[in-house]
């Protein structure tokens, strides 16, 4: 294909991405723009949690640099995040679903997720349409990190000095404490702490996952948010990412809202890890 050709070709797609886009807007319907700025491919995954609808079809591949959007039905909630580390494996017949194995935030093997991700995996979690007609979204850290995630807020609708930016721009994984972290070697150990010999740490447990504790899981007598506050492992996740959740009650600096009519864009590894 000639060079003249090839770019007429790509203006066209982004010319009909930018159509699709706008028209999205003005229907009101809800687009989500996925970047993979991490360095590493990484297998972005979605989870409904109020409807059968597998937004972005439930996970997909996705290049470092790389850039995919696909549009969410009006009032749904889920959540996003991103899968490190994958494996593809042949499925054991032409019937069966593709497998998928994953470092990180793995749903059982499935390429296309109908469950949640594995923990520690960081989460961009959505309602739309919510109180008042408001989207609701937020990071959390609650069931651990894996890579960092940003959300913004998009389109010309979008009050920017309303509508904030969630997300966790810092690498915790690089501060990590030893109790805590995952290393590629010890993912399948059931509540191994440490790391192996000379292995990269790929995630950050939460302590709750790795303790077990009413105190760090917010349950028992720590079951509300009267009783249920940070600790000094939450305070490390909050101090290297203020603007995600770092336990279940950490919801005024880390709750935000956007009128209707909002786009947006998520970024793994907006601090370029």
């Amino acid at each position: 294909m000639g060079a003249i050709r090839f770019a007429s070709l790509l203006l066209l797609a982004g010319a009909i991405w930018l159509q699709a886009k706008f028209g999205a807007e003005a229907a009101g319907t809800t687009v989500f723009t996925l970047h993979n700025n991490c360095t590493q491919t990484i297998w972005p995954a979605t989870l409904s949690g109020n409807s059968a609808a597998a937004v972005g079809g439930g996970g997909f591949e996705l290049s470092p640099d790389a850039t995919v959007s696909f549009p969410a039905p009006a009032g749904w909630s889920g959540r996003l995040w991103a899968r490190t580390g994958c494996v593809a494996s042949p499925s054991p017949s032409p019937s069966s679903p593709s497998q998928l194995s994953c470092a990180t935030g793995d749903c059982s093997g499935a390429a296309s997720c109908s469950l949640g991700g594995a923990p520690p995996v960081t989460l961009a979690e959505f309602t739309l349409g919510g109180a008042d007609g408001k989207d609701f979204y937020d990071v959390s850290l609650v069931d651990g990190y894996n890579v960092g995630v940003g959300v913004a807020a998009t389109g010309a609708r979008v009050n920017h000095a309303t509508c904030g930016y969630a997300g966790c721009v810092g690498d915790v994984n690089a501060l990590c404490p030893p109790e805590l972290q995952m290393s590629g070697t010890n993912k399948a150990a059931a509540g191994g702490g440490g790391k192996g010999e000379g292995a990269p740490t790929v995630a950050c447990r939460s302590a709750c996952e790795a303790f077990g504790t009413a105190e760090y899981c917010c349950t028992g007598a720590h079951g509300g948010p009267s009783t249920c506050g940070p600790t000094k492992y939450s305070r490390l996740f909050k101090a290297a990412c203020p603007a995600a959740y770092s336990y279940a009650y950490d919801d005024p600096t880390s709750t935000f809202t956007c009128g209707t009519g909002a786009q947006y864009l998520v970024t793994f590894c907006p601090g370029h890890q």
